[in-house]
């Protein structure tokens, strides 16, 4: 997993440290500790694998985190794995090291697994995407991308089976929560 860069932002600096070195050094994840205000301009140069992130930081910085939701983990007080729209969760109140490390292997498996799998929309499957959500119709999403309507057609077929969302109104929903629109 030492290919998989990771940032971990935060106000508990223990919990931050600490963190770093388990990733750095029990997983081999390359990760770095990173201030909220400076998200912006860090991601400008490289985009991270992951994003760990406090609750509080992930608040005060919701319009940053939403568009990333696949790639953001909270660090939170709960048992449970995800909340509401696919956020995963890391319980750092975890009763043992071994918990955390267990619970720590499954977050960074689920994320090589999804990103292998292919599940990811290649450019001008967001074009087609984009355009959707925006209320336009086959024909006019060829006319506009310059494709015959049975590529469009092709794409939403594409886009449906790797989200495996069929209406438009999802389509829309799914482009506005991730940031495409």
């Amino acid at each position: 997993m030492s290919s998989l860069k990771v940032i971990i932002t935060g106000s508990n600096k223990l919990a931050t440290f600490g963190l770093r070195r388990m990733l750095n050094e029990v997983f081999d994840v390359d990760a770095h500790i990173v201030d909220a205000g400076d998200l912006d301009a860090l991601v400008t140069t490289v985009e991270p694998d992951l994003f760990f992130i406090d609750t509080a930081s992930f608040i005060a910085r919701l319009s940053f985190f939403l568009p990333r939701k696949a790639k953001t983990v909270l660090l939170a007080h709960g048992s449970h794995d995800t909340i509401d729209h696919g956020i995963r969760l890391l319980n750092t109140h975890a009763h043992s090291e071994s918990q955390l490390v267990n619970a720590l292997n499954v977050i960074l498996e689920q994320h090589v697994q999804a990103s292998s799998t292919g599940t990811t929309l290649t450019a001008r499957e967001i074009d087609v995407l984009r355009l959707i959500a925006s209320g336009k119709i086959n024909k006019e999403i060829a006319q506009e991308l310059n494709i015959s309507v049975n590529t469009v057609l092709s794409h939403r077929k594409n886009i449906t089976a790797k989200l495996g969302i069929k209406s438009v109104s999802g389509l829309s929903f799914y482009a506005m929560m991730n940031g495409i629109v």
